[in-house]
């Protein structure tokens, strides 16, 4: 594992910008039981949560994001990039990172064209979701220009 890095307060307000907080489960546009700030293990519909287990929550999920991205991207990063791609896989998942080619060309040193790849990511069970298309396109300015 070659980064070590840890998410900036930029991450963080980049996460909270996309992510609203909801205390009672809902279906996300996947159809996933999602709570708190888009939490979703062992989540069914009707469980409630508190605010401060909702801000726990998005704390242990955004530790995992930052573990994902340390252990699959073999290469160094700026915080800007780490940033992006950790609200990446927070939105994503690790699965879909692991085995996306962003990752394969960011490993590979293609900055360029894993910061094109952002975009490519802008689908809702196959529908083009504008709040989605709007965050992949912060997380490639971020990881442009951090």
């Amino acid at each position: 594992m070659i980064n070590h890095m840890i998410y900036s307060k930029s991450g963080e307000q980049l996460t909270e910008q996309f992510e609203s907080c909801k205390l009672v489960a809902y279906l996300d546009s996947k159809g996933v039981p999602t709570i708190g700030y888009g939490h979703t293990q062992g989540v069914q519909l009707g469980d409630t949560c508190t605010q401060d287990q909702a801000d726990q929550w998005l704390l242990e999920d955004i530790a995992w994001a930052v573990a994902v991205v340390n252990q699959y991207v073999t290469i160094e990063l700026t915080q800007g990039e780490f940033d992006a791609l950790v609200d990446f896989v927070f939105n994503v998942g690790s699965g879909n990172f692991h085995g996306s080619t962003l990752l394969k060309l960011l490993n590979q040193g293609d900055f360029t064209g894993a910061a094109n790849e952002f975009e490519r990511w802008d689908k809702s069970g196959g529908q083009i979701i504008a709040g989605l298309l709007r965050r992949r396109q912060a997380e490639e300015g971020e990881f442009n220009n951090g």
